[in-house]
């Protein structure tokens, strides 16, 4: 009797990271980071720079422990995500996008109490990201590839960590939005580059060049990023509410464009749905058909 993967040579599974309590998979690295600190290094809280879903992910540990956590946003931050921040007790700081890239660049902000951790290089949110990978690899057997929103890269640092030492055979590929793809532009030029940034309802990923702390990992780790349009991404959301009844926001749903496009070939492909936290206005848009501004 034929295989059934004779008749079907692309699969494409979801990992639903959109169903963590903060609707992203944030939540990981950041109860990993706060739990590698002493209660010296927690007496003033924590703080950070995020542009929502890392931020939501640290206020919801912190919140757990008791501690004060401090969120520097870039003004262009969606609504939909500080009103989450607030609402797990995050302390709300709104900066220009340049200041705040400045800041994830120089890992501090001068005056700002509690001890910062990074939403990115911080080497124990990759390691708690790096669980989702685990995770795949346990309950998916024979993955030909993952693919993996690329925003600042530690998600992909993460998963692409474990994948690699686990299954080495199995693809691991960054996906990135074609209005900023920092992470392919360096790929192309072998080195950091800076690339062209248009801001789009795509919030959770894209910004103008990849971080330099993150290069020579990214660089050893991952097979290719995947660039998709945001034609594609509204169209992968679309699909998701309408096929699986699951939300996504335009990160979350970049790999589940690139696999529907073809672009990580054929076999049995996971792509990680990283986040939901998508502003309401936007998926109704999309829902009719039409691009969000």
């Amino acid at each position: 009797m034929p295989h059934y993967e004779n008749f079907f040579p692309l699969q494409i599974l979801l990992k639903l990271e959109n169903l963590q309590p903060i609707g992203s998979f944030k939540l990981r690295g950041a109860c990993n980071a706060i739990e590698q600190l002493s209660a010296a290094e927690l007496v003033d809280g924590v703080y950070t720079a995020s542009a929502g879903n890392f931020a939501q992910g640290l206020s919801w540990n912190a919140r757990q422990r008791h501690l004060p956590c401090q969120v520097i946003v870039p003004e262009t931050a969606p609504a939909a995500k500080l009103d989450a921040i607030s609402r797990l007790g995050g302390i709300i700081t709104k900066v220009p996008f340049d200041r705040w890239w400045k800041i994830i660049q120089d890992k501090h902000m001068e005056g700002m109490m509690g001890h910062f951790i990074h939403p990115v290089v911080d080497p124990h949110v990759m390691a708690g990201n790096g669980t989702v990978g685990l995770e795949i690899l346990e309950d998916v057997h024979g993955v030909d590839a993952v693919l993996i929103p690329y925003g600042g890269g530690a998600l992909c640092a993460g998963i692409a960590t474990v994948v690699k030492a686990i299954s080495p055979k199995t693809k691991v590929f960054a996906c990135e939005v074609e209005t900023a793809a920092p992470l392919k532009a360096a790929l192309i030029a072998g080195q950091v580059i800076e690339c062209d940034y248009s801001r789009s309802f795509v919030d959770g990923i894209g910004s103008k060049s990849v971080l330099s702390d993150m290069w020579p990992i990214v660089q050893d780790l991952l097979d290719d990023s995947l660039v998709v349009s945001l034609e594609q991404i509204s169209e992968a959301i679309k699909l998701l509410v309408e096929r699986n009844h699951i939300v996504a926001e335009g990160a979350g749903a970049a790999p589940v464009a690139a696999a529907l496009a073809g672009l990580a070939g054929h076999g049995k492909i996971v792509c990680v749905v990283s986040g939901g936290n998508i502003n309401s206005g936007h998926l109704i848009k999309i829902l009719q058909g039409q691009l969000p501004n």
